[in-house]
């Protein structure tokens, strides 16, 4: 979360997330200047193409008290093809000393497209692990956001070093792979420092070792497959807690500093991490990262930053704290594959603070409110895609835009929940994450939208066509009457704020509201623009509420009676719907008015029933499994959830 506290919106509730977290994010996210342009679309370096970077071993000295870096980087990798020489990603401004391989000194040239190409003397065999280390030492960049990736201060009156290297800051300070193609699947992280400080960093600690002349070497290690921009590590005289978390426990880590962990009300919002992240791992699945630890490193910057294993934190608010494991599921775990689909991992994180919202930390109009108030931020500005084009790619504050990649990016994923429900949603997620093609790897939009067709039937093609890669949001214009016999009678019409996008077909919320306290809900299947709809009812209307829950993202919309539309048309009348959704028992079928064959087909198109349904029957269902079916009759697909 390279925004440093990204909840997305000014929030309306101050004691839970503070306020003006917009101003913050620009003041403290750095414009990318054009120096990275080996990358072709900032994703991919393709000198790096022909090797699987499999191992890094960092030996580094580092003091708080210096700007300074010096130490080894082994790499351990296999070539997937022959080759005469190696590239790195590698900042111009440190020196290379020396590259040895088995011994041998090898000839190289740093190049100002900030890479190192280091000749073989012999070619070396595709499909065959090797191995070689880079020497290096200096004060890294402190240009633009390359000086984001490495920092030293004070706090407290006490030095300090850490690193933030997302988006593209991990060649700043260690020789890596930074292309979005490639995780490292073993981290070593030995860090020799003055023995005075303690040092945090992913995955375990292996061990701290005092050494002659005042040192200790501290040794972590990561064994899970990680990005180079999420390795990170933290350097002060931390305050260090160890405790565990989750069913079956795991290790549960923090590194604060001194005054915080005098703090109270903080190590009380530090420890409600647990909370949290049971409400995840019941919504999410298990943590990724159970054998090695979660926990937090504390570092300068104004948020927070999701570094596999221990997310660094400039902040406390509750909602940071969920934002940033949320991302070890979403960002971590499953990374996205280009930084035009950073939606997958913002976006997804600010969807952790809805449920952390939802569920621990307000009440349900407190939770609607911060809903309205996201809508009205997402809504500012009538453009903008989720999506974020190649030619934004160099500019950080476009990638880590906090109305589209984060606000919008959420309330995606909380439309696409009340388009399938809860319980075929989570599954999704579930699904998504534990993919073998995506576990631990990474993925791009087009993967989640097939997870999700896999895991529900649902396509959401047109869906994102909308909302990821297109701009705006609709306006509706609801128009409702009751004829005589009761039955409700709807017309909406909609507009949309921006051109790419011609018409946004959702299914709208509705709740109906009886003279005498009768309530009903309802889902308008809009497809098409001023469509009509017709819903029987048993009771009489005193009032009709759109977006009751702020199920969806619109703005300006006007819910109106008008006699006007009580001449609904023919095709209005027959419109055929399915309730309640989901289903237990008996799933009841409106808008049929003479005997009809039907059949239930399950998500992977195995017909499991079929016969014959009557205006006034319903189907039974108690007997299918839990899932998600398609019901087809009168020459309708309808989609239904088992419970």
């Amino acid at each position: 979360m390279k925004q440093f506290y990204v909840l997305a919106l000014i929030l309306y509730f101050a004691h839970v997330f503070g306020q003006n977290e917009e101003a913050e994010r620009k003041s403290m996210m750095r414009s990318e200047a054009q120096r990275y342009s080996k990358m072709i679309n900032y994703n991919v370096n393709p000198n790096t193409l022909n090797y699987d970077l499999k191992y890094q071993r960092l030996d580094l000295n580092l003091d708080p008290a210096q700007y300074y870096v010096s130490g080894t980087v082994t790499n351990h990798f296999i070539p997937n093809q022959n080759i005469s020489s190696i590239y790195f990603d590698f900042s111009n401004v440190l020196t290379v000393s020396e590259v040895k391989y088995h011994g041998t000194n090898l000839s190289f040239t740093q190049l100002p497209t900030k890479e190192i190409k280091i000749d073989f003397p012999a070619a070396l065999a595709s499909a065959t692990i090797d191995s070689l280390y880079i020497k290096y030492s200096g004060a890294p960049d402190t240009f633009g956001s390359a000086g984001d990736a490495f920092t030293v201060e004070t706090q407290g009156g006490t030095p300090v070093l850490f690193t933030l290297s997302e988006p593209y800051g991990a060649q700043e300070w260690f020789p890596t792979k930074q292309s979005m193609n490639d995780k490292i699947e073993k981290v070593d992280i030995k860090i020799t420092t003055p023995s005075q400080y303690n040092v945090a960093s992913n995955g375990k600690l292996i061990s701290e070792t005092i050494l002659p002349g005042s040192k200790k070497l501290t040794f972590w290690q990561t064994n899970y497959p990680i990005p180079a921009y999420l390795v990170a590590l933290g350097i002060t005289n931390y305050t260090k807690f160890n405790d565990v978390m989750g069913t079956p426990p795991f290790p549960f880590v923090n590194y604060v500093y001194p005054s915080t962990a005098n703090n109270s009300s903080t190590m009380a919002n530090i420890n409600w991490t647990k909370d949290i992240m049971n409400v995840f791992e019941e919504n999410f699945g298990p943590y990724p990262y159970r054998n090695e630890k979660y926990g937090h490193m504390e570092f300068g910057w104004g948020g927070g930053m999701e570094h596999s294993t221990m997310s660094s934190m400039g902040s406390w608010g509750k909602g940071i704290i969920a934002h940033e494991l949320a991302h070890q599921w979403f960002g971590d775990k499953v990374t996205c594959g280009a930084w035009n689909d950073i939606w997958l991992n913002e976006g997804f994180a600010t969807f952790g603070e809805h449920l952390a919202n939802e569920k621990l930390l307000m009440s349900n109009s407190q939770f609607m409110s911060y809903l309205l108030s996201e809508m009205n931020y997402i809504t500012g500005s009538a453009g903008g895609s989720v999506y974020v084009d190649d030619a934004n790619l160099g500019n950080t504050n476009a990638v880590f835009n906090g109305r589209l990649s984060y606000s919008k990016g959420g309330f995606v994923l909380r439309m696409m929940k009340w388009i399938l429900g809860d319980a075929a949603f989570y599954q999704a997620l579930k699904d998504y994450h534990n993919q073998p093609n995506l576990a631990y790897k990474y993925a791009v939009t087009t993967d989640l939208k097939n997870t999700f067709l896999q895991s529900t039937g649902k396509d959401f093609t047109e869906f994102f066509n909308d909302w990821i890669y297109g701009q705006g949001y609709p306006t509706y214009q609801i128009k409702w009457n009751q004829t005589a016999d009761k039955v409700l009678r709807f017309k909406v019409g909609q507009t949309q704020s921006h051109p790419s996008v011609s018409f946004f077909e959702m299914p709208l919320p509705i709740k109906v509201n009886g003279t005498a306290g009768q309530v009903a809900y309802l889902v308008l299947n809009n497809n098409s623009n001023n469509q009509n709809f017709a819903e029987a009812l048993t009771f009489t209307v005193a009032s009709v509420q759109f977006n009751y829950e702020n199920q969806i993202i619109t703005k300006g919309s006007t819910v109106t009676k008008d006699t006007s539309i009580l001449a609904v048309n023919d095709a209005a009348k027959n419109e055929i719907r399915i309730y309640p959704n989901p289903v237990k028992d008996q799933l009841s079928v409106d808008g049929i008015t003479k005997d009809e064959s039907y059949e239930i087909f399950s998500v992977d198109g195995k017909l499991v029933k079929s016969g014959m349904l009557s205006a006034k029957n319903s189907v039974g269902v108690n007997t299918l499994p839990k899932g998600v079916y398609l019901l087809k009759i009168a020459e309708k697909n309808l989609k239904f959830i088992k419970e």
